[in-house]
């Protein structure tokens, strides 16, 4: 019993006792670091605080017993190894207290570095760095003791005791000036003794105590400021956005010191094993001289490529290409490597699969389905239909009227402009007015998250590949090009210049985050090459581009894995000839109030306020060959396809003119003395049917049922386009579906009239005519084996059914209260935007399940937009669907996680 409880309370790892199998318990970071201890890489030693203790920390406010004592004794244990003890003024031991959750979060944490120093311990640090008394002499070694110093002041002031950042910057920059200069490098050690001084006094002045010269209580305090930073609002943002769990917690790595801060022996660099960007093979990353990991990423320097490390160190140089490899095999994957070299000695300080661009992630599966190192099911595996959705996203058309005023590294692609701001705060302002905007800064930091989500486009004068700004972006499919020197950023007086001229806040930019360009005004766009391919204008078996020979591949390998048929959402023949282009095995859903808008409206308006029976019938005549035409039209460009045509469903109001409107201008003509008896009688006819809550009202089947002939208009119409098509040599295959039913009388009562127009009407032509039901009120789900009787199909309308199950109004909630539901997490997503799984899920498991039960061959789709995203189209995988339909655009997206979904359930069976 006794070693039971021991392994359930099992809070701290050694690193030679993990592995990547547990990101769970470990976190990423903290797997990875053990998986490469394991593989015999040189990584620094260390030790890592599980989520399970975090979880507990955070549950409680304090930490789970037994913690303290494992962390003493693997401390002990790491002082062991390194033969050094942690603070010891004559040789002391440093360790970074790193953050580490299961699914990356870069930057959204904390971390903290040189924790350990103190006063006494500096002097100690100095002389263990200098190695002899001439190095010492030289000064290089108290400065590197001192700077090591000042950068943990910082770190630890802020990130565990809430010193504003900037205080520390400003008096970093009052010393650079002082001193002449803008470079870090030129401070020398008695400037950053003098600015440890200074930091010390600003660590006081907000905190109300001295900075702690005790390394355990640095320690202990910055192990409880990485717990507590994964509740962090940068964190609770960036989870929501990425759809990360709340409940998982982050874990805590504990890794002695390594230095690239030693001189120009040493450094830090970031590298993939792949171009995140483009997904082209080669070598990839960043590195910077005499520097610390925090520069890299923050973008305070400029780095170097990593192919200038070949020059500056090749031994070092070698070693890494050969872990690269190593590590790209073992992993199957791109992956993402921060090193540090120590005078020479290289030191590994993490890896994980790297986060890529949708363009690389497809590029990538198919090279490593060539190399042999993951199949065809893999390939499809790791890219999913957001990342096809940013493919098929314009690009710019640049001619002679444009060029380039800046240009700087393409760290995330796509085309973007839009308005110039300078703050994170003023980006959401604007985005939330509807006003595309363009995130201008020197550098991002974690700060900036909510105005990163907002804006169109992130633009930076300092950084690289592997700043915050290029990293974040990516993992968001957002436009970035980070690293325009040119641009001189003032963000107090909000503009930049580059060069002579000056871009104030307000003024437009467009930036390309594949070629890194910068532009002024707004640039002109082009289709992207992949939706060239969908419409059939890039020939993917000659074609030398790399990404659409991907797609191509891999969609090819999703249509034939996948279940689900995809059909679209169409109401016109243009719209239907673009969908099948892009894929689209039939329609779901043919909106026949569309066919009632524009010129026709007068003719529907006469409909609704006729008196009488004949007035009623000559309208209905008149619209007959117009609605005829229409699905001609449509069955023509799907011909053979399945088409499902909707009666019409939209309450009577939308097709009136508004009633207060009516009202003002009636009274105004009577006040005018103007004859308005044609008018007072439409203000009459409006009042009589107003509704308060229309969408609840007189729509639907109940519009069919209440308006006799209109549905027998409608049926005879498909129809006779149907037997048309047919006896010109096409193939129609219409359904025709009756919306808002509710009970199985509705239905009953509708299908006998359409049965008898459509026998009437095809006669011997060979067309069949299917007749069925849009699910979309609750009690329809609920008596789906009643309403199957009379129903050769159902059509869930995710929409309505929505709307109903939750009791809400969809075109007042989402400004109204959503952002506040959002925000307390009682929403991960918006239920509109991606199915509810639990609830209205739920009615769609029940209606299928009885449905068929009643009816073994009832057809199943879903007609509304939930169709083409890519969580829902999971769920009716699951559920057991035929197809799903979503609008043209998203076609492709369907396709692909159709497929997904069928290779994820297959492997899940085969386990």
């Amino acid at each position: 019993m006794a070693a039971q409880e021991t392994v359930e309370h099992k809070y701290v790892y050694d690193f030679a006792e993990g592995n990547r199998e547990l990101k769970d318990l470990l976190g990423g970071k903290g797997a990875n670091l053990a998986e490469m201890t394991n593989l015999g890489l040189p990584v620094p030693p260390g030790f890592t605080i599980t989520t399970k203790a975090c979880r507990a920390y955070l549950t409680t406010g304090r930490e789970p017993d037994g913690l303290a004592a494992q962390i003493e004794a693997h401390l002990e244990s790491l002082e062991r190894g390194m033969g050094r003890r942690l603070g010891d003024p004559d040789d002391p031991l440093l360790v970074s207290v790193r953050s580490g959750a299961k699914f990356s979060m870069p930057g959204m944490m904390e971390t903290v570095l040189n924790v350990g120093l103190n006063d006494r311990s500096v002097v100690g640090l100095a002389r263990q760095a200098g190695g002899s008394a001439d190095r010492a002499a030289s000064g290089d070694a108290d400065r590197f003791a001192w700077d090591s110093y000042r950068r943990l002041i910082q770190m630890f002031g802020k990130t565990v005791c809430e010193v504003p950042g900037e205080e520390f910057e400003h008096a970093l920059d009052e010393a650079k000036r002082a001193k002449g200069t803008s470079d870090d490098l030129d401070l020398d050690a008695d400037d950053l003794r003098g600015l440890v001084d200074a930091y010390k006094k600003i660590f006081a002045k907000h905190t109300g105590r001295e900075f702690p010269q005790e390394p355990r209580e640095q320690l202990d305090l910055a192990i409880r400021a990485v717990f507590e930073s994964w509740n962090a609002e940068r964190a609770v943002l960036y989870r929501r956005q990425e759809r990360i769990p709340a409940d998982l917690g982050t874990a805590v790595n504990v890794v002695a010191m390594v230095f690239g801060n030693l001189g120009a022996d040493s450094g830090t660099g970031v590298a993939f094993t792949r171009d995140p960007g483009s997904g082209a093979q080669g070598i990839y990353g960043d590195y910077l001289v005499n520097a610390q990991g925090e520069d890299v990423v923050a973008g305070i320097r400029n780095t170097v490529p990593l192919q200038e490390l070949e020059r500056l160190d090749k031994t070092s140089y070698d070693q890494l290409l050969g872990i690269m490899a190593r590590l790209e095999e073992h992993y199957r994957d791109l992956c993402d490597i921060e090193f540090t070299i120590e005078r020479g000695k290289l030191w590994m300080l993490q890896t994980r699969v790297g986060k890529r661009t949708a363009a690389a992630a497809f590029v990538i599966a198919g090279q490593l389905v060539d190399e042999g190192l993951i199949d065809l099911d893999e390939a499809l595996h790791r890219v999913n239909g957001a990342q096809l959705a940013q493919l098929m996203f314009p690009r710019f058309q640049v001619d002679h009227e444009f060029q380039p005023v800046a240009r700087g590294i393409g760290a995330s692609p796509g085309a973007a402009s839009g308005t110039v701001v300078f703050a994170s705060a003023r980006a959401v302002e604007l985005a939330a007015q509807g006003r595309s905007v363009i995130l201008v800064r020197r550098e991002t930091n974690p700060d900036d998250l909510n105005g990163m989500i907002a804006a169109q486009g992130i633009l930076t004068s300092r950084g690289g590949k592997t700043s915050h700004a290029a990293v974040v972006a990516r993992g968001m499919g957002k436009t970035c090009v980070s690293g325009a020197d040119a641009l001189e950023v003032n963000v107090p007086a909000k503009r930049f210049t580059v060069g002579d001229r000056v871009v104030n806040e307000g003024d437009m930019v467009s930036i390309d985050g594949t070629t890194g360009q910068v532009y002024l005004g707004e640039v002109p766009v082009m289709p992207s090459e992949v939706v060239q391919y969908f419409e059939g204008e890039i020939d993917p078996e000659t074609t030398e581009d790399p990404l659409v020979r991907a797609v191509h591949r891999i969609m090819t390998h999703a249509d034939a894995a996948r279940r689900l048929r995809v059909r679209t959402n169409a109401d016109t023949g243009a719209d239907s000839a673009r969908a099948r282009r892009f894929g689209a095995e039939g329609i779901g859903l043919c909106r026949t109030e569309h066919m009632f808008l524009g010129d026709r409206r007068e003719l529907v308006e006469r409909l609704i306020l006729a008196e009488g029976g004949r007035e009623r019938e000559e309208s209905l005549a008149a619209l007959l060959p117009l609605q005829r035409a229409d699905f001609v039209q449509i069955f023509r460009e799907m011909d053979g396809l399945p088409v499902t045509v909707r009666l019409i469903d939209p309450p009577l109001h939308e097709f009136l003119p508004p009633l207060e409107q009516l009202a003002v201008n009636v009274a105004v003509a009577q006040e005018r003395g103007e004859d308005v008896a044609k008018e007072e009688a439409l203000l009459a006819a409006v009042r009589r049917m107003h509704e308060e809550n229309p969408m609840l009202g007189l729509r639907g089947v109940r519009l069919g049922l209440v308006i006799p002939g209109l549905f027998a208009m409608q049926v005879r119409a498909i129809a006779e386009a149907a037997v048309e098509v047919a006896r010109n040599g096409g193939t129609a295959c219409p359904e025709i579906m009756v919306p808002l039913v509710g009970a199985v009388q509705e239905l009953e009562t509708v299908r006998a009239e359409a049965e008898r127009i459509i026998a009437e009407v095809v006669g011997d032509s060979g067309v069949e005519v299917l007749i069925g039901t849009m699910i979309e009120v609750p009690r329809a789900a609920l008596t789906a084996g009643q309403i199957a009787e009379a129903a050769e199909f159902f059509s869930f309308g995710t929409n309505d059914l929505t709307q109903m199950a939750w009791g809400f109004s969809r075109d007042d909630v989402e400004g109204a209260f959503f952002w506040r539901y959002l925000e307390l997490g009682i929403f991960g997503i918006s239920p509109f935007e991606s199915i509810d799984a639990d609830g209205v899920g739920r009615l769609i498991r029940i209606a299928a399940e009885e449905g068929r039960a009643a009816r073994p061959g009832l057809k199943l789709g879903i007609c509304g937009e939930h169709g083409g995203d890519p969580d829902s189209v999971h769920f009716f995988h699951s559920v057991g669907l035929d197809y799903v339909s979503c609008s043209p655009f998203r076609v492709p997206v369907a396709r692909l996680e159709a497929g997904r979904a069928a290779i994820t359930t297959a492997g899940s069976d085969s386990r």
